[in-house]
């Protein structure tokens, strides 16, 4: 597996990480333990060095999962984690990033991961009643004590990027990056990471499963799957957006590749400190994403694909208002 460093932090990551919280959490399909444990270790295998998870994945169980797992080779592996919510009777009733909290979170999330030091501590979502300089500090200072390593941002705007780095460096921001959603290259925040050295990590880079290329308007959810709440999996969006697809599955004939290697390949070229994290509970789907990091794109083959998708409006909205109304503040 190819490596890539996060901005210039000096955080060294393998090209693809493992996005575990689809192991239990969020998409109705749950791995049993020992399956979850045995794909994570299977990825190590594999060369993936870098796993993501968070708190309120279970909640708390997915960290659980991923420190047990990855506990025989703590010393090869980056974990990120996240804090930024409170969560009450296994739900998230609203943000919290006040300094004491965030220091509870790093705390009880060293537990279960059962770790010493948490590689990369993400602010989930920015609160809009703490300042980000505060947030930053608190982390700063776990820094100080050998809790964490990096700080990181999940969907910030670029100018609270900018007011947090100024406290303490960002190694990584990480945000909704794909051929679907391509919010970073207009809102500021791939500049942002350009200018101050800070790495992206592109969570949902298949488009949480659309970009693969297997669903479609007859595409039926599961009741605990919380893609029914998003606006671009109604059976008309899926429909709308099989135009690009389309565009997606001609690159990868091309190529001798899937849809889904096409997707993390461009993500991939788009510049050298981005890092998909694509999740899956199938060994051979995992097999497959790992496989994009070999796919080669051409400046031609960009182009291309750049042409064909300007002419090809995404429809749907990639969250709820209320959700939408938590990004890029």
């Amino acid at each position: 597996m190819k490596m890539r460093q996060l901005g210039t932090s000096g955080l060294q990551v393998s090209a693809i990480g493992f996005g575990c919280m689809g192991l239990n959490f969020g998409y109705g399909q749950v791995l049993e333990h020992q399956q979850a444990i045995k794909l994570i270790r299977d990825a190590a295998e594999r060369g993936v060095t870098f796993f993501d998870t968070a708190e309120v994945y279970g909640p708390f169980t997915n960290e659980e999962i991923v420190g047990e797992a990855l506990k025989p080779i703590r010393d090869q592996v980056v974990i990120a984690t996240k804090f930024g919510f409170d969560i009450e009777g296994g739900k998230m009733v609203g943000p919290n990033s006040r300094p004491e909290h965030i220091k509870q979170v790093a705390d009880a999330s060293l537990k279960r991961l059962g770790i010493d030091t948490i590689d990369l501590f993400y602010q989930h979502r920015v609160d809009p009643n703490v300042p980000i300089e505060d947030v930053a500090g608190a982390v700063k200072d776990l820094i100080a004590q050998g809790k964490v390593r990096h700080f990181g941002l999940s969907e910030p705007g670029a100018q609270t990027v900018r007011r947090a780095h100024a406290v303490q460096p960002v190694t990584a921001l990480q945000n909704e990056y794909s051929l679907w959603t391509r919010g970073p290259e207009s809102n500021g925040i791939l500049d942002a990471c350009e200018e101050l050295g800070i790495g992206l990590v592109a969570y949902s880079p298949l488009g949480k499963g659309f970009l693969t290329g297997a669903m479609g308007k007859d595409t039926q959810l599961g009741e605990n799957d919380f893609r029914k709440l998003l606006p671009r999996f109604t059976p008309e969006a899926m429909a709308a957006n099989q135009a690009l697809i389309e565009l997606i599955k001609d690159i990868a004939q091309k190529k001798q590749a899937t849809p889904a290697q096409i997707a993390l390949a461009w993500l991939l070229a788009r510049k050298p400190w981005i890092v998909p994290i694509p999740g899956t509970t199938k060994l051979h789907r995992l097999e497959e994403n790992l496989g994009g990091a070999d796919v080669d794109l051409s400046t031609t083959d960009l182009a291309d694909i750049e042409s064909a998708a300007a002419a090809i409006k995404v429809e749907g909205e990639r969250y709820p208002p209320q959700l939408m109304a938590t990004v890029g503040r």
